[in-house]
């Protein structure tokens, strides 16, 4: 009896270390099982092309405001906004009422001289044959001086008058906008605004980081949101050298040639400009995780079994990748697979 019962107590400590043992591995297992999987890639430095890219509306070339140097009322208007017109071309006719008087007082003024000048022929005449005195033809030779000064300036208001009832486009370009009709009375506004559009113009923001990158001369690539993916070339024709205070900015003029007129004062533009290179890590885009609620984004940095969740600022797009311009250091191994079930810290099989 007693060594049956030494044996049944054998089997049971046989049994209990058996269960006890493939508890163990079974809670192994679980946990091995409860590890997030992820799939990771090793990521380095490269060089990368920085590039600047900037948005801005185009403007005219050279703009030039039509109109009349006096109040006038307008008898005709030959031309429209939007349409384009010639250098010298008669875009205004004015009122001519007050051309007749100042034709008057030219002729006046001529008259006057001719008057004048035959006094001043007989006072020489005189002062020849000893008829006359020095003083006489000093005195008419005063006369004479005034009378020719009154005629210039009598000619010279014919001509502004005569310039402003015919009123010329100087330059080639297109009407941007029209304030009067015919039988209007001229105001403050210009009649007609004609702008040069051969070529155009479009004035970007540079920050100070950038500015050393910006110089004159420099090639610089636009597109439009009309135009799609055409790329127009542009040249960097000017680079303000001083800062705008309210931005921190410096502007950058940008000069685009216009064939066939097609680029229009107005329109949205993007310029692309080559600002050198640097060398950034470049991450795939699997491995880039936004934050719901905001504009930061994290990738996750895998090291000795665990997951960090790092902090990144982007730079470019580069097809399937994002250039990071910190968060990531070269040689990092990145999750670029399930990070659903990540979180900072957290133990991870792969």
């Amino acid at each position: 009896m007693k060594r049956y019962i030494l044996k049944a107590s054998a089997c049971l400590s046989l049994l209990l270390l058996a269960a006890c043992s493939g508890s163990d591995k079974e809670k192994n297992q679980t946990s091995e099982e409860t590890k997030p999987l992820v799939k990771t890639e090793r990521v380095e430095s490269r060089e990368v092309i920085q590039q600047g890219v900037y948005t801005a509306t185009v403007e005219p070339d050279l703009i030039n405001n039509i109109s009349s140097s006096t109040p006038n009322r307008i008898k005709e208007i030959y031309v429209d906004e939007g349409m384009q017109v010639a250098k010298g071309q008669k875009l205004v006719v004015l009122d001519d009422v007050n051309t007749t008087s100042y034709e008057i007082q030219v002729e006046n003024a001529r008259a006057n001289l001719e008057n004048v000048k035959l006094n001043y022929d007989r006072a020489v005449e005189l002062l020849k044959i000893g008829g006359g005195t020095q003083q006489n033809v000093d005195q008419m030779q005063l006369q004479l001086t005034n009378a020719q000064n009154t005629l210039s300036n009598a000619e010279r208001a014919l001509r502004n008058i005569r310039e402003n009832t015919v009123l010329t486009s100087p330059i080639s370009g297109v009407v941007t906008a029209r304030n009067y009709d015919p039988g209007d009375m001229t105001g403050a506004l210009p009649i007609l605004t004609v702008a040069r559009v051969q070529p155009v113009k479009i004035v970007i923001n540079v920050s100070e980081s950038e500015l050393s990158h910006v110089k004159k001369g420099m090639p610089a690539v636009v597109t439009f949101d009309t135009y799609g993916n055409e790329e127009f070339n542009g040249t960097v024709t000017m680079v303000s050298p001083t800062v705008d205070p309210s931005s921190r900015t410096f502007g950058a003029e940008i000069t685009v040639q216009n064939p066939g007129d097609r680029i229009l004062p107005g329109m949205f533009g993007r310029v692309t400009l080559n600002l050198g290179t640097a060398e950034h890590v470049v991450v795939p885009d699997l491995a880039v995780v936004k934050q719901p609620g905001s504009g930061n984004h994290y990738v996750y940095v895998y090291k000795d079994g665990h997951v960090n969740y790092n902090k990144v600022e982007l730079g470019q797009r580069l097809g399937n990748a994002y250039e990071l311009l910190s968060g990531v250091n070269d040689g990092d191994e990145v999750v670029i697979a399930g990070q659903a079930r990540l979180a900072d810290g957290v133990e991870v099989t792969k």
